[in-house]
């Protein structure tokens, strides 16, 4: 190694940055507040009815499902009354929601420098303070709905929803998870989002496992680790990684997204019915990666049911 390799590596040390991705795969050290290593978070209960039928598929499979991620597609497209009765669900099940809020880029004039590569290329982010209002807005709705947990991809939104529930604007038990949208793959920017005030964090779904050790080397936030990803972020399928996950990158959660992507499995047109089916497979496939979890890793714990620390909805 270079000696300029060395004092670089030595001095991200210095900031609490791992020099080099963790290739030995340590053992992580950390837990949830229970003690438990991995949690089950289900993405894409984008109505009331997909969230009856993850839970009745949930209770066929005998698997425990402790977060989902609703209204992918963005919750202005769901009534405030649908809103309600999806918090009350959650609520009964001992469910945390992380809801996805719109306004967001795409929805706006500009969305015309998505429509080719090097714009996509520039990030999800939110354009414009009409824009943020706007975001900032569907969230209050939301909170008034009775959510508590918000999906960020904007490092400006996040800094302002931290003020906003350190000053009691935003409830002081709201959460925040930082997308894959983000595009964080490294421990530096997991390290600069915690510090932001997330909650847990999504990594890039094609990192490591040497990486995952690096990240969580950093930080103490849940990471949120895909198992299973749509074709278009690489279709990646890890599930006889998912005990080494478990092991180095404790406290996480696995995510199951299946598909062909993003753009396809979430648009407002597609039927209740094809997301009701959707979630079961989704549900299925978590059931197997259970399976292979007490099979091959049956000392990392998960938690039970209704978990304490979890943040629920509170449905008016």
């Amino acid at each position: 190694m270079s000696e300029v390799l060395a004092r670089i590596r030595s001095f991200m040390e210095s900031q609490g940055i791992p020099g080099r991705d963790g290739y030995d795969l340590p053992t992580s050290d950390r837990t949830f507040p229970d003690g438990a290593n991995f949690r089950i978070e289900i993405a894409g209960i984008e109505r009331a009815s997909a969230m009856e039928a993850m839970l009745d598929e949930a209770s066929k499979r005998k698997i425990t499902i402790h977060r989902v991620i609703a209204a992918v597609g963005g919750a202005t497209l769901v009534d405030f009354e649908e809103l309600q009765a999806l918090a009350q669900l959650a609520y009964d099940s001992k469910i945390e929601v992380v809801m996805t809020v719109g306004h967001r880029k795409g929805w706006d004039a500009g969305a015309r420098e998505m429509s080719n590569s090097e714009g996509a290329m520039q990030g999800f982010r939110l354009r414009g303070s009409d824009h943020l209002s706007y975001h900032l807005a569907d969230i209050m709705r939301c909170v008034e709905a009775g959510y508590r947990g918000f999906l960020v991809y904007d490092e400006g939104v996040l800094s302002i929803l931290n003020q906003m529930r350190k000053e009691g604007f935003l409830p002081r038990e709201t959460i925040f998870k930082f997308s894959v949208f983000g595009g964080y793959c490294s421990a530096a920017g997991a390290k600069v989002v915690e510090s932001m005030g997330v909650n847990s964090l999504n990594p890039s779904s094609d990192v490591s496992l040497p990486i995952l050790a690096s990240i969580r080397k950093a930080v103490d936030i849940p990471l949120d680790v895909y198992v299973i990803v749509v074709d278009s972020f690489g279709g990646t399928f890890r599930a006889y990684e998912a005990p080494e996950i478990a092991r180095i990158a404790s406290p996480c959660y696995f995510k199951f997204e299946p598909g062909t992507s993003e753009g396809d499995i979430y648009k407002p047109w597609i039927t209740e019915a094809w997301q009701q089916d959707f979630v079961r497979q989704k549900v299925r496939i978590a059931s197997i990666v259970m399976e292979i979890m007490e099979r091959h890793a049956p000392q990392l714990k998960t938690s039970p049911k209704g978990a304490k620390d979890l943040v629920l909805p509170v449905p008016g």
